[in-house]
């Protein structure tokens, strides 16, 4: 995982109120990692609300309020789509949801942040896509849920965020992140996820009915 993966990820979530903690600055290549190691980031909503439902499988930002506190999994393959067949034949996916890091992952929060069991921890998977067509697609979503994975969020829908909520007139001089989505911005080289709606929608209207 690069830093930039991380780094959208981790913007998007302090961009919707939470705050956010990576547990470890270094990577591991040589050898098998240790429960701590396998934790990307960990998130904890102050806002949160006990009597908030949990939220659905497909996480998008208008349902993050229902977050309480997650660790995350960022898999930034950008040039892979997670089918059954790469789930099932990459263990290594999966290895975030272990018993030792789920244990691990909540003894780093305060102890106001629940009941201090596995129970209370939404376990997040960042990934690029899931297939498309059906049934890859359900089987895909069956397979995560089977593992443990209580919701995925893509990497599009995280940019597709961002780009939406970048202003042009600030300068985001202590993130490297948002300060190239807004100089992309303010060139016309990246625009907002409503005016990209509105444009295929024009073109849409424009299209001769068969």
């Amino acid at each position: 995982m690069s830093a930039i993966d991380e780094g959208i990820v981790r913007e998007y979530f302090e961009q919707n109120g939470f705050l956010v903690r990576q547990v470890r600055k270094y990577q591991v290549s040589a050898r098998k990692k240790t429960g701590d190691e396998e934790i990307d980031l960990l998130v904890y909503n102050p806002s949160w609300r006990r009597e908030s439902k949990r939220p659905d499988f497909f996480l998008f930002s208008n349902e993050l309020p229902l977050v309480h506190r997650a660790m995350i999994a960022v898999k930034g393959w950008h040039t892979g789509v997670f089918t059954p067949t790469m789930l099932k034949s990459s263990p290594e996916i999966f290895r975030f949801l272990e018993d030792n890091v789920l244990k691990e992952a909540t003894r780093f929060f305060p102890a106001d942040a629940g009941s201090g069991e596995s129970a209370d921890l939404t376990k997040i998977l960042v990934l690029p896509s899931l297939p498309t067509q059906e049934p890859f697609r359900s089987q895909s979503v069956a397979l995560l849920k089977e593992r443990g994975v209580d919701a995925i969020i893509s990497f599009r829908s995280m940019l597709l965020d961002l780009v939406d909520k970048v202003e042009i007139n600030r300068n985001y001089g202590k993130s490297d992140t948002l300060q190239v989505m807004r100089i992309l911005k303010n060139y016309d080289l990246l625009k907002d996820a409503q005016l990209d709606l509105l444009t295929e929608r024009a073109a849409s209207l424009r299209r001769p009915k068969s």
